[in-house]
């Protein structure tokens, strides 16, 4: 189960952004980053997209300090250093929205809602999720996840984003708790 740790800085994007989120900083850069096109819709932002990369960028080089952490993440992830994992992680973060987002606005759903139905929730449970894919993706030139990790990786994502929304929902960083 080593192979999570890999994902732990990914917890650096919401520690980040929470503050953020909260007390409305770097106001300047809350534009769509589809320039209000609509593609993404309002929520998808240049001040997301660079919170969202750099908080594992900076986890990746505060936990590459701990020689434990460092020691148990993979072979070819530890040869790949810190400043490789946290770049992999951040543009999976960020590009890994993207999807989901473009296909919810195509299907009618507006930024921070969700539909009541069958589908409604199989979307709202794969947006929980939507990072795992991009984490493969760009890890790959280092390092694959087994179909096994990957799985264990969805559902270790999945609880773990369900309960920092509902989290941030308490704490005033999100306007609904999934």
């Amino acid at each position: 189960m080593s192979f999570l740790l890999v994902l732990v800085p990914l917890l650096g994007s919401p520690i980040a952004h929470a503050p953020v989120l909260r007390f409305d900083l770097l106001a300047s850069l809350t534009r769509p980053i589809d320039g209000g096109t609509g593609v993404f819709g309002a929520n998808k932002t240049w001040r997301g997209a660079l919170v969202m990369f750099a908080g594992p960028v900076v986890a990746a080089l505060l936990l590459w300090q701990w020689p434990w952490y460092r020691e148990h993440v993979p072979d070819e992830i530890h040869d790949a250093g810190p400043l490789f994992l946290g770049i992999a992680l951040g543009l999976a973060n960020v590009i890994g929205e993207l999807p989901n987002s473009y296909a919810k606005r195509r299907l009618g759903i507006p930024p921070g809602q969700q539909r009541r139905s069958r589908a409604g929730i199989l979307i709202s449970l794969y947006d929980q999720v939507d990072i795992v894919p991009f984490v493969w993706l760009f890890l790959l030139p280092v390092w694959t996840m087994s179909l096994a990790q990957f799985a264990i990786a969805v559902g270790v994502v999945l609880v773990i984003h369900l309960t920092i929304n509902v989290i941030g929902y308490a704490v005033g960083a999100r306007e609904t708790f999934i």
